[in-house]
């Protein structure tokens, strides 16, 4: 990364805390050092996406008129990825060596492409993308790599203007089970300008 450290996500059975910041928000100053045990965010779509809350924000986006329509902003709300598994609260930390369940880094699009291609490298499948512009932070980048597999978002509104990370920045996220494969092949894949 180019300014901060990668943040370290992890859910434990732990006690957390109410925490009046959004999750993004929360991301962002791990990044630049900071640590936190929540249990609850105060961002009503990520409490959503990180399993804190069945209420739905479709409404929430129909409002902000990010949709034509309800129904549309229904189906955009259907393709977001969620953590409905959650015991306890969720560890945030500058990476430093730990365990962790999701590592969410912020990459020029150089190195997220590498990221990438490391990634393909023992595979030969392709990282599928996808997003619809929203919960980047939560739903793209935290939530999807529970499944296994890692994510790329080019941000959302909301979590661009709530922490603003670089415009040239995308957010990454990579589950715990892929990191090492990542990094032993980002060491043997050709650099871009070599």
């Amino acid at each position: 990364m180019d300014r901060g450290k990668p943040v370290s996500i992890l859910l434990t059975g732990e006690e957390g805390v109410d925490s009046p910041l959004l999750y993004c928000e929360l991301i962002q100053r791990a990044r630049f050092g900071e640590s936190f045990l929540i249990k609850n965010q105060s961002c009503e779509v990520g409490a959503y996406v990180l399993g804190t809350t069945e209420t739905n924000p479709s409404d929430y986006y129909h409002r902000s008129e990010r949709y034509k329509d309800r129904n549309t902003a229904k189906r955009a709300v259907a393709s977001l990825h969620r953590i409905t598994e959650k015991t306890g609260a969720m560890k945030i930390t500058p990476y430093s060596g730990e365990d962790f369940d999701i590592l969410v880094l912020f990459l020029n699009p150089e190195r997220a492409m590498r990221l990438v291609q490391a990634y393909t490298y023992n595979r030969g499948d392709p990282l599928e993308i996808k997003t619809g512009g929203i919960a980047s932070v939560c739903s793209d980048c935290t939530a999807y790599p529970m499944h296994g597999k890692p994510a790329i978002s080019p941000g959302c509104k909301g979590s661009r203007k709530h922490t603003r990370y670089a415009d040239e920045e995308l957010v990454v996220g990579i589950p715990f089970e892929l990191a090492c494969e990542i990094d032993q092949a980002l060491e043997k894949i050709p650099e871009t300008l070599a």
